[in-house]
């Protein structure tokens, strides 16, 4: 989530040199479950068991199979994540939630816990982990225990056996049915209303959000192996209708949107963070500007919140802190706006990269592999950016909508303590589909570039450090590839000479990895491998024919100037001096360690002009947009991406 949302070349004295964005590693309810949970039996996990447990539990309670099948497609796509809880103590296919139970069982975690992320930009706040009284848990943090009670089973058992999980939530689901009144049809559509309630929000427009999505998935169907290798098929029913009038009978709550810039089939909520003052002629905690007018929004930037709702709605709300635009929750997707779009947000830590961006946090902890993000969250956040993406002009590929770790470090000082957000667990591939851009193959055999597309379940790099330093995390599927210095896995890893350390196998170290939607212009081929020019060097990744990693791509390239031996790369796209007017101090425009050098190549994102948003004060006259005449490319240089002078490079097709 956090960066600095300071610039280091700003002017002496400015709040925005004292000021950094911390991590929101605590004032949380729970954490997740981070000990190793029993792997399932052969018999579970064989072809069938689990779409066999649907049906079981479809009779059983009398719930239609496909009702049943589309709430947990939404809830967990059919994973079970070995019996850990999600970030919301979410358990099972189902994602039946214990909260209480997952906080208990971690609660020895939180004190002396390093920032999962690596970042010192601000000390790390540890959750509180006093366990609070049943009744003080939200119902949708509780399901769990519910479905215990209605189904006669051990509340263990249904966190770890999936069809327990399944019939748990069968359960609610008819109970549900019953408290509205209604029969336990056989048919889909008269199910809205239960699945509503189902979604544990307490307000009409989340739940008619959630009940939406899931009949959605009924009508489009859904097919996929999940994470313990079983294939689970919904056939579609395109012409399926809801009940949605049952909507008016679940006493649900209706909270008004209030002036919110989000798309319609979403549920969202406007918690605005706070533009104060406060000490010592400081402020926070955003910045008040005139957005698309003032200056063009370029980019969407992804975060996870390494924190839960409640405690994150608090950071936001506090003016000392830092501010982003939107929070979408795990359990049924709800969205908080908190800055408009029309105003700077504090949150990428690359203060060029805020003024020209929105910045959206998702509840979760990127480091635990197992606290999932749920699809209803996945399809939330999908239908926000899309939205946003039409609104402002924003592509929809890997160079415009960023993760957290994408954004690169304005100065070299900063490099090593940039954030390394959403993380490698974030499943891109599935996230694109959404957004309706998936990553195709766009070029023959002799294509100049690849998109880096692995298999998100059977691509499970080793990765350390997600539950101590140096422990191995637990096996899962992952969105990055693992880059080497030669076409073996054994030779040394990539170097990032930026962040001056050792390359490892670190869930946070990001030197030698490329994520999934990323494109690179291919520099070697050898076998079953591909070089890719990556941060100045030659970089391998496993490419197999029978599984690759990635397919064959076209578009442009830059390359240094025909004569110049290297050109440097730039954190930010700031103008040139003699842009500035009297009373806005100029930037420096400072080199990172990089280079480009003659004959590597570099796909383009697009060009841009140099851009400042001068904003140190809280009152906004003096607030301007200076804009300058060098024009600069942004470039997919390593796993972040980059800036280079257009005056600097030549732009041509990748297959020259």
């Amino acid at each position: 989530m956090r960066g600095s949302a300071t610039d280091p070349t700003s002017t002496p004295g400015s709040r925005r040199t004292r000021r950094a964005a911390g991590a929101v590693a605590g004032a949380v309810l729970i954490l997740p479950l981070l000990g190793a949970a029993p792997s399932p039996t052969a018999d579970e996990s064989s072809a069938g068991t689990l779409q066999r447990a649907f049906a079981s539990a479809a009779a059983e309670y009398h719930v239609p199979q496909s009702v049943l099948l589309a709430v947990s497609y939404l809830q967990s796509r059919w994973d079970t994540h070995a019996g850990a809880p999600s970030v919301t103590g979410g358990y099972g296919p189902m994602h039946l939630t214990d909260a209480r139970t997952a906080l208990a069982t971690t609660e020895h975690l939180a004190e002396g816990t390093e920032d999962a992320r690596g970042d010192s930009a601000r000390a790390a706040r540890h959750p509180d982990v006093r366990v609070p009284a049943n009744s003080a848990l939200p119902a949708r943090l509780r399901t769990l225990p519910r479905a215990a009670e209605l189904s006669g089973m051990p509340a263990e058992r249904l966190r770890t056996d999936p069809g327990a999980n399944v019939a748990g939530g069968a359960a609610l689901l008819a109970a549900a049915q019953k408290n509205l009144g209604e029969p336990l049809s056989s048919d889909p559509a008269d199910w809205y209303g239960a699945v509503a309630r189902f979604s544990g929000a307490d307000d009409t427009a989340t739940a008619a959000a959630y009940a939406d999505d899931v009949y959605d998935v009924l009508r489009t169907g859904e097919e996929r192996t999940t994470d313990t290798g079983q294939r689970v098929a919904l056939p579609g029913r395109p012409h399926l209708s809801a009940n949605t009038a049952q909507l008016r009978r679940t006493g649900l709550r209706t909270v008004p949107a209030g002036d919110t810039e989000c798309p319609k089939k979403v549920s969202c909520q406007w918690i605005p963070a706070p533009y104060a003052e406060f000490g010592d002629n400081d402020y926070g905690n955003h910045d008040l500007g005139d957005r698309p007018a003032s200056q063009s929004i370029k980019y969407i930037v992804v975060h996870d919140t390494e924190g839960t709702w409640d405690g994150v709605l608090k950071l936001v709300q506090d003016p000392t802190y830092v501010s982003w635009n939107y929070t979408i929750r795990s359990t049924d997707g709800l969205i908080a706006q908190h800055v408009k779009a029309k105003d700077v947000a504090w949150h990428a830590g690359n203060w060029y990269i805020n003024a020209k961006s929105v910045g959206i946090e998702h509840e979760g902890f990127l480091a635990s592999p197992d606290a999932w993000y749920t699809e209803a969250m996945y399809r939330s956040s999908a239908r926000l950016v899309k939205y946003l993406a039409k609104e402002y002009g924003v592509p929809l590929d890997r160079q415009h909508i960023l993760g957290h770790d994408n954004v690169p470090g304005p100065t070299t000082s900063t490099i090593p303590g940039m954030h390394t957000d959403p993380g490698p667990y974030w499943d891109w591939r599935h996230y694109f589909e959404l957004l309706g851009h998936p990553f195709k193959r766009t070029a023959g055999k002799k294509g100049g570039l690849v998109t880096i597309r692995p298999n998100y379940a059977a691509n499970q790099p080793e990765y350390t450090g997600c539950t101590a330093k140096g422990e191995p995390c637990a096996a899962h599927g992952s969105s990055e590839v693992r880059l080497y210095s030669d076409h073996d896995e054994n030779s040394a890893l990539i170097k990032d000479i930026g962040l001056g350390t050792a390359p490892t196998t670190g869930v946070n170290d990001l030197s030698s990895r490329v994520s999934t939607g990323q494109q690179f212009a291919v520099a070697d081929r050898w076998g079953d491998w591909t070089a890719i020019w990556y941060l100045g060097q030659k970089a391998w990744f496993l490419n197999p024919k029978h599984e690759p990693t990635a397919v064959n791509a076209s578009g442009r390239v830059i390359t240094p100037k025909e004569g110049l031996a290297g050109i440097p790369v730039y954190g930010r796209a700031y103008p040139e001096k003699t842009a500035y007017p009297a009373g806005v101090p100029a930037q420096s425009v400072v080199p990172l360690p990089y280079t480009v050098l003659a004959g590597q190549r570099y796909v383009v994102g697009e060009r841009v002009p140099g851009e400042y948003y001068y904003a140190v004060t809280f009152t906004t006259d003096s607030h301007r947009v200076v804009a300058g005449t060098d024009l600069y490319y942004e470039i997919q240089y390593g796993h972040r991406v980059a800036f280079v002078r257009a005056a600097d490079v030549d732009v041509e097709p990748s297959d020259r």
